[in-house]
């Protein structure tokens, strides 16, 4: 398979780096507001992400964190916020000019943040195919807006890659475009809108169980939100395509015989006579007290087909407390 597009991508943030363009490809990051965290000006416009993935609860303990393709530097000032030890974040960029460009607004972060040290950070050129880092060495790996723009060949390497440098259960946590509608052959191709994170977009059941054949026994949708428009007038197609991001958390944890447990924010209730219920496969449901499930309970429990229990639908937004 041809990888051309891959140079053109390079050529495009290459461009970014060196000329800052709000809004180039990504809109959704949230721009998290913690107590002392100071984000230069710069660094937010060179944010080429979608959603976040950032969050406090994988963060515990100053985890060894690894950040792909690493923008203008937000996230990995984010990240640093939580592992506040020497090269606790490690920044891979394949683009020299990002790279360079990252560790200015480091240094910049540097002077009006009394808590931080640029040594936190360690900035290193390498590629999402070929991670220069070793097996098993990181707890959480991250990428935002950047797997969307391989082909299935090298969107399969690069998670493999993201698999292997991770400790048992280490998390990988991953922000990208979903699209449910088949995207035109047109658009696939156009290497320009593949870099701009639109046109590599897959359907969310596709983007989880490629993630889920790389070996990953347990993800978590945790946000799915509206993102981008694909009309007739501006684009290749003759019909309107609507694309998501999406917040997903893999944990390289031992995959289950029964296959993984995929987490999309279904609840179970149990409003039975009993103070609670056993489903005999680790799974205690407490009267009338809400419990998060992942699709495969869900559907034993359903499948019971009992008239005490309650199972929702999915919510594409689950905070932790799962049954497994």
């Amino acid at each position: 398979m041809s990888t051309a597009y891959l140079e053109t991508t390079k050529n495009i943030y290459k461009e970014a780096a060196e000329n800052p363009q709000i809004g180039l490809c990504c809109t959704t990051t949230p721009i998290w507001q913690l107590p002392g965290l100071n984000i230069p000006k710069r660094m937010q416009e060179m944010n080429y992400g979608c959603g976040s993935t950032v969050n406090p609860r994988d963060l515990a303990n100053n985890p060894k964190v690894l950040y792909v393709g690493v923008g203008g530097g937000m996230e990995l000032l984010q990240f640093a916020y939580f592992s506040r030890q020497k090269a606790g974040v490690i920044g891979i960029d394949i683009v020299d000019e990002m790279i360079e460009a990252s560790r200015k607004n480091i240094l910049d972060a540097e002077n009006t943040n009394p808590w931080f040290s640029s040594a936190f950070i360690e900035l290193r050129k390498g590629d999402a195919l070929t991670l220069p880092i070793d097996d098993t060495s990181i707890d959480v790996a991250a990428q935002n807006c950047l797997f969307n723009i391989f082909k299935e060949t090298q969107l399969r390497q690069a998670l493999k890659e993201m698999y292997r440098v991770l400790k048992p259960n280490g998390r990988l946590i991953l922000s990208d475009p979903t699209c449910e509608t088949s995207m035109p052959d047109a658009l696939k191709d156009d290497e320009r809108l593949r870099a701009l994170c639109l046109s590599g977009a897959i359907p969310l059941k596709d983007y989880i169980k490629i993630i889920s054949d790389i070996g990953f026994g347990t993800i978590e949708v945790r946000a799915r939100r509206p993102y981008r428009i694909l009309d007739s007038k501006h684009y290749a197609t003759n019909e309107l395509i609507f694309i998501e991001s999406v917040e997903v958390c893999a944990v390289k944890d031992p995959m289950p015989e029964d296959g993984p447990c995929i987490f999309t924010g279904k609840t179970a209730i149990y409003y039975g006579s009993n103070e609670y219920f056993d489903d005999d496969k680790g799974h205690m449901l407490y009267q009338n007290q809400p419990l998060s499930v992942c699709d495969k309970t869900a559907d034993n429990l359903a499948a019971l087909n009992r008239n005490d229990i309650f199972i929702s639908e999915s919510t594409w937004f689950y905070d932790g407390g799962g049954c497994c």
